[in-house]
């Protein structure tokens, strides 16, 4: 009865992950409004489930404030009005202080900085991948390739920590938070991350060592991102954020690696590979001081 029921609940797993998989990866690729719809449902699960978490702990963030304030930079990202991001932000920021003020309840500061951390971490880090998707140069089309590089990555090392932890984890990595994550499995995560970065850098053409960075990047983040969400779940006394998939929990559970290595990644393939004109006006400005 007992290896039945493990088999159902692998099933149902696999076949929640195959679907969740080939439904971000169309959008993904489709781009456009069909990414921007299925950032919009994971960002709503995700915010709904994080207030969820903060209710357990005795902290009371605004759902409504973060949902308004997510929908505002959906469009204002999707439009690539970059110049309203930061009044966005700004106005939010008060409208969170304006809430507890008038009908939030005690712990009030709590209240007050939970919301916003839920406005940045639920909604702003996502958000990132719509620039990353829409990132373009002369050289290359689109960030589509690249895009599809960091979550083969993250996928990686999400296995390479499984595979390689369970079978030779002994020493823990941050036992507080996570009992079960090891140092070995971490070490196995970094490993996987890299060899698909590379695989990935080979082909879009981005050089080894540029490859090298990327999926150092990647999973490092993914494993902080990880052990992030592990510490809101453990303080808060939680086991998943929610079970709204059957067999992995809650989209938190399934997003959170991704939570901190989106931004991070865009950021740096921006500057670093779609834009190199600021790294030779500083070649050329140390050049200029030596001579």
């Amino acid at each position: 009865m007992k290896l039945e029921l493990g088999f159902n609940k692998n099933a149902k797993r696999m076949l929640t992950g195959l679907l969740i998989g080939w439904v971000a990866v169309g959008c993904i690729m489709l781009g456009g409004l069909w990414l921007l719809g299925m950032l919009g449902v994971v960002l709503a699960f995700a915010s709904r489930e994080y207030v969820k978490i903060l209710n357990h702990k005795g902290f009371y963030p605004s759902l409504k404030v973060i949902y308004i304030t997510e929908a505002v930079l959906a469009v204002i990202v999707y439009f690539e009005r970059f110049d309203l991001v930061a009044a966005t932000l700004t106005l939010c920021a008060m409208a969170s202080f304006m809430w507890v003020l008038f009908v939030g309840r005690q712990p009030y500061i709590a209240n007050v900085a939970t919301t916003l951390f839920g406005i940045v971490y639920c909604g702003w880090f996502p958000l990132h991948l719509l620039f990353f998707r829409n990132l373009s140069c002369n050289e290359y089309d689109s960030g589509l390739g690249f895009v599809i590089m960091m979550i083969a990555s993250v996928i990686a090392t999400d296995v390479g920590c499984y595979y390689v932890g369970s079978k030779w984890g002994k020493h823990k990595l941050a036992p507080t938070v996570s009992p079960n994550k090891t140092i070995e499995g971490s070490l196995g995560g970094v490993t996987g991350a890299v060899i698909m970065s590379e695989i990935f850098g080979l082909y879009l053409g981005i050089g080894w060592f540029w490859s090298l960075v990327a999926g150092l990047l990647c999973t490092t983040f993914a494993q902080i991102g990880d052990l992030c969400e592990s510490l809101l779940k453990r303080d808060a006394g939680v086991k998943d954020s929610g079970d709204s998939l059957p067999g992995h929990g809650g989209f938190l559970d399934r997003t959170d690696s991704f939570a901190f290595t989106i931004p991070i990644v865009y950021y740096f393939f921006k500057y670093f590979i779609f834009k190199t004109e600021w790294m030779t006006t500083v070649f050329n400005f140390i050049k200029g001081i030596w001579q």
